[in-house]
């Protein structure tokens, strides 16, 4: 009967993870939030906050862009922190469970998206009659089903899958989990890079290795260096208004002069 109890809860975090969407993408999906709540579950919170922010810097990257769709953050984060804690496992079992279960709950995803057009007219013809009530119902629709879904797996997987993944963790070799918890420091490096990608450009790139700098050797904190980029930032944001309101005065005086000429 606990374990019951304790696979609803964590269905029902898994529910409340896609709410974000509907409150404000307040990051509720994150695992770094997941991972605390399923802790205080299992009644270890401390592990819950460790394996929530390691998923966290590993999922970190895992956006949609364009027609790419990212790992499902939210069941993979979920069970792969309460497998973690319920098997008495450390961060690197959260990764081996996490990642294919994400990936898993992601193709499931894509089957139920078949049927989400389907609403989604609903709400269009509701919208050619100006019946707000239609458009609110299928988009709550569309959201709660997400909900459903990411609940329903998180709370079967956990409660049908915690012997079979504990088989599973105690096929693979100790060196190989360790290997992986090792790696674990390396992932959110891939994480930052992936970010860097979409956002580094050219005239970004000195901004980038003084952050870098001012962290790596003169042991600036994070703050600090976040203070220094807001400086700058007011600085460059100074002068740029100075620039812009000279090119405007000599542009009117250029202005002037050719009137005096006629």
């Amino acid at each position: 009967m606990g374990n019951l109890v304790t696979a609803l809860l964590i269905g029902l975090i898994g529910f409340l993870g896609p709410m974000d969407f509907a409150i404000g993408s307040n990051l509720l999906n994150r695992p770094l939030i997941m991972g605390p709540l399923v802790g205080l579950v299992l009644g270890d919170l401390t592990q819950g906050i460790i394996i929530g922010a390691s998923l966290e810097l590993i999922f970190m990257g895992a956006v949609s862009v364009g027609a790419y769709l990212p790992p499902d953050v939210i069941v993979g984060g979920v069970l792969g922190t309460a497998f973690a804690i319920s098997l008495g496992k450390g961060v690197g079992a959260a990764i081996t469970i996490a990642m294919p279960i994400a990936m898993l709950s992601l193709a499931v995803g894509n089957l139920m998206s078949i049927i989400f057009p389907m609403i989604a007219h609903y709400g269009d013809r509701a919208a050619k009659e100006g019946k707000a009530g239609g458009i609110t119902l299928s988009m709550w629709s569309i959201g709660l089903l997400e909900c459903l879904r990411r609940g329903v797996l998180c709370f079967a997987g956990f409660y049908l899958g915690s012997a079979q993944i504990e088989k599973v963790l105690n096929t693979i070799p100790d060196k190989i989990i360790s290997g992986l918890e090792v790696s674990a420091n390396l992932l959110p490096a891939i994480g930052f890079a992936i970010l860097l990608q979409m956002i580094l450009s050219k005239p970004i790139i000195p901004y980038f290795f003084l952050g870098f700098l001012l962290s790596s050797y003169l042991k600036v904190p994070v703050l600090g260096v976040a203070l220094f980029g807001l400086i700058l930032v007011f600085i460059m944001t100074k002068n740029n208004a100075k620039n812009a309101n000279s090119v405007v005065v000599t542009t009117s005086q250029e202005v002037d002069v050719d009137d005096d000429d006629f």
